[in-house]
């Protein structure tokens, strides 16, 4: 690919890299599209356990890269609705992924770059790191992002946002629930992504994958009857599969379960 790397370690844990510094990692139809064939290629990997994506330099990712914007204003119509397609295509396709997905964040994280991070089980950032929805400066608006930062933040915190455009800081972000953890410096990134990984390999792959599912399903809001009928099906299917019976002995035999990494 040219515009990411994709590295897949021992522990079954794949780490996709945007590979644009220069441009802080900004992205294009080309990147795009790759993300979308790299989330597809590793969540069809039954070796991977986890994906992880970084951005190589001093950035994250600065969102759009404005060439990309600037060919789109001058297109049809007709042409930015598929672009703005494959765009939703590739966050749902990260959002969707049934293997837990982790955001490593330093430096900027802007617009589109929010809306990868958002998309993203978890994320982690370094002290450093600034955050904007910054799309209202160029006279447009989050709009394909806009659903996963709603989920992520709330509407209220997300208008605010979108509306603004101002940028906040790791700690900020941490508090709106746009970060799980905030670290001290960008070197103390992958310690803690080690950590995370560490605990997202210990549980059941199968089961990590129904969690996505179902709550993918699941809205604020009351719990209706249809909620309760899908929720009671779903522990029964799954409590009577393979991967629980091997969790209940592994735990009855105070014993590591199978699909921890090296363990038998």
């Amino acid at each position: 690919m040219e515009t990411l790397t994709i590295a897949v370690d021992a522990r079954g844990v794949a780490r996709i890299t945007m590979t644009r510094p220069e441009v802080f990692n900004a992205f294009n139809e080309l990147m795009i599209s790759e993300l979308s064939q790299a989330v597809q290629h590793a969540q069809a990997d039954p070796a991977v356990r986890v994906l992880v994506l970084a951005g190589a330099g001093k950035a994250f990712s600065a969102g759009a890269d404005i060439e990309w914007m600037r060919r789109a204003a001058a297109a049809s119509q007709e042409a930015n609705l598929a672009d703005a397609r494959r765009f939703a295509e590739m966050l749902q396709r990260l959002a969707a992924c049934p293997k837990p997905t982790v955001a490593r964040i330093q430096g900027l994280a802007l617009g589109g770059g929010v809306g990868l991070a958002c998309a993203c089980d978890i994320a982690l950032a370094s002290r450093e790191a600034k955050f904007a929805v910054s799309e209202a400066r160029f006279g447009i608006l989050p709009a394909v992002i806009g659903p996963y930062l709603v989920n992520a933040v709330g509407l209220r915190q997300a208008r605010r946002l979108a509306l603004t455009a101002s940028r906040i800081g790791a700690d900020e972000a941490l508090q709106l629930g746009l970060l799980q953890q905030v670290v001290d410096t960008p070197d103390d990134l992958d310690l803690a992504l080690d950590a995370w990984v560490s605990e997202l390999l210990a549980c059941g792959p199968g089961a990590q994958a129904e969690i996505k599912a179902l709550m993918g399903q699941l809205e604020v809001g009351p719990v209706t009857p249809e909620v309760r009928e899908l929720t009671a099906q779903t522990i029964a299917r799954v409590r009577s599969g393979d991967e629980a019976r091997e969790g209940f002995a592994a735990f009855v035999g105070k014993r590591p379960a199978a699909w921890i990494h090296g363990k038998n």
